[in-house]
């Protein structure tokens, strides 16, 4: 069974000009195919969402990474921001940070830590739980 990844784009309001046009579909949608076509060689599946119900506004890089979200079911993860996946973002470059991102839970899931609530028990991956 292949693995199945979702790519899930929040709505979003951007207070400050500063990345607006970073996740939009003009720039976004070619990014994504040319993802999803990479990861499609090693059998895995990335699937394009949107989820307008949930609006993020964006004042800082930070909210613009929260409002990209990655989900991985067989590896436990369901909706991890951006953000949570990478730390510190090297080049605040979106896409490069999303592909990053993607590509951890990819190929090395175990290397990201787990939600707060989830902390109980320790897997040894080096996430400091």
């Amino acid at each position: 069974m292949a693995k199945k990844m979702f790519l899930t784009r929040y709505a979003r309001v951007h207070k400050r000009g500063e990345w607006g046009e970073s996740l939009a579909d003009a720039r976004f949608l070619p990014f994504f195919e040319e993802l999803a076509g990479e990861l499609e060689r090693y059998g895995i599946t990335l699937e394009a969402r949107e989820n307008p119900e949930h609006v993020i506004e964006v004042n800082s890089y930070v909210d613009l990474l929260n409002a990209v979200r990655i989900g991985s079911p067989c590896d436990g993860i369901s909706n991890v921001c951006v953000g949570h996946v990478i730390g510190k973002s090297e080049n605040l470059d979106p896409l490069e940070d999303i592909r990053k991102a993607v590509n951890r839970i990819a190929f090395a899931p175990e290397t990201v830590p787990p939600d707060d609530h989830n902390r109980r028990v320790c897997h040894n991956c080096g996430c400091g739980c």
